[in-house]
């Protein structure tokens, strides 16, 4: 008895093994089921598939006057009426009251040169007019007085009551006095012209502006010598340089071969690089007639049918030249896309926009076309990235690859 209760305590090695196994396999069967399904879903999902190959396009800001804009050319903002403003005399800057921005209206004293000199010339030459003129009372007197005694001596004489002699003294006295007047105001006129010289060269160490305008540039500062030549190095020609601001124009450069798509007065728009939100209407004003024969252009001088304060001289522009004016409704900006990146299907419309690699179908509403361009109301925005003439196996989610340009 005791030896069958001691074999009842041995240990069975088999089971445990064969519960170990039955174990491990169902873990596989588990994996491989999970990784059946896995595969299942990345093929449904296109992993395995190769990107498709597409072009894209952009969504963005369209302006309607660009579907009937005949020709475009760059140029620059250029006034036409500019000055750089010196002086006619060579001297020192002692003042100066304006600075670059400042607006000015014309014949406003702009600066003023050193002129204490010039200022005592104008003084003297008034003092010396002064002097002329009482010359001229003086002689007037003795002319007078002359004149009443050869009156007296010519009756004298008539009656015989007087000499010859005396007649004539008082008849030369006479003929002097009134040389002297005649003298003394030719003195008068001479001191005048003086004066008006002396003025004139005050006047010339007062800088003015010649026109309504702004001051673009500084070109002086106070202590500089100012001088109409600039010859030594460190001597000023330009004290301040001027710009009328409503004289602004667009100047571009236009091929030669498509001057027959321009005439005067032809409605233009104007972008400017410095504002590149804000489109400016404006008209072909001049075609220079002269060409660049370095470059095969010619000149087109383009009016700004309204100038904004924005507007500054040497901007950059571009200038699109029109076929027709641009109506109220057509001056508005609108989001817009290239025709062939929209698509329909089931009734609807649709584009494809590009979006980590991969195609994003999304719904989209539409407005006018204009062109090859197709207004979107809704469903996409400016800077979107959009399938251009998207294939038909293209489906939501599938991976894509963007053609290089």
């Amino acid at each position: 008895m005791a030896d069958e209760d001691l074999s009842k305590l041995k240990i069975d090695k088999t089971r445990p093994a064969f519960r170990k196994v039955r174990s491990r396999r169902k873990i596989v069967y588990i994996a491989a089921g999970a990784l059946v399904i896995l595969v299942i879903i990345l093929a449904v999902t296109g992993v395995f598939s190769p990107a498709a190959r597409v072009d894209v396009v952009s969504v963005q800001q369209f302006y309607p006057a660009q579907s009937f804009t005949l020709l475009n050319a760059s140029g620059y903002v250029v006034p036409q009426r500019k000055a750089a403003v010196a002086s006619k005399i060579t001297a020192r800057l002692e003042e100066l009251f304006v600075e670059e921005g400042s607006k000015v209206k014309k014949d406003q004293v702009l600066a003023r040169l050193e002129n204490a000199d010039l200022a005592a010339a104008v003084r003297q030459a008034e003092a010396n007019l002064n002097v002329a003129r009482s010359s001229v009372d003086q002689a007037r007197a003795e002319l007078n007085d002359a004149k009443v005694n050869f009156e007296r001596e010519r009756r004298l004489l008539a009656k015989e009551f007087t000499t010859k002699s005396v007649y004539d003294a008082a008849e030369a006295r006479f003929k002097k006095a009134r040389a002297a007047v005649s003298g003394a105001e030719s003195s008068v006129g001479a001191n005048q012209a003086a004066l008006r010289e002396a003025r004139v060269s005050l006047e010339y160490t007062y800088i003015r502006a010649p026109f309504d305008a702004v001051v673009l540039t500084k070109n002086a500062d106070i202590g500089d010598i100012v001088t109409p030549i600039g010859a030594a190095a460190t001597a000023k020609a330009a004290v301040v340089t001027l710009a009328d601001m409503l004289s602004l124009k667009v100047e571009a450069d236009v091929s030669e071969s498509n001057l027959g798509k321009l005439k005067l007065g032809q409605p233009c728009q104007i972008q400017l690089d410095a504002i590149p939100d804000t489109r400016f209407e404006g008209a072909v004003h001049m075609i220079v007639p002269t060409a660049d024969r370095t470059k095969a252009t010619v000149m087109v001088k383009v009016n700004f049918n309204h100038l904004d304060s924005r507007i500054l001289p040497e901007m950059s522009a571009k200038v699109a030249f029109l076929s027709r004016e641009v109506t109220g409704d057509e001056k508005k900006p609108r989001t817009a896309v290239n025709g062939k990146a929209v698509v329909e299907r089931n009734g609807k419309k649709f584009v494809f926009l590009v979006r980590q690699g991969r195609a994003v179908m999304t719904a989209v509403t539409t407005g006018a076309v204009f062109g090859d361009m197709v207004e979107i109301t809704s469903g996409a925005a400016s800077g979107d990235k959009a399938v251009l003439n998207p294939p038909g196996r293209l489906k939501n989610g599938s991976r894509v690859k963007i053609n290089e340009q």
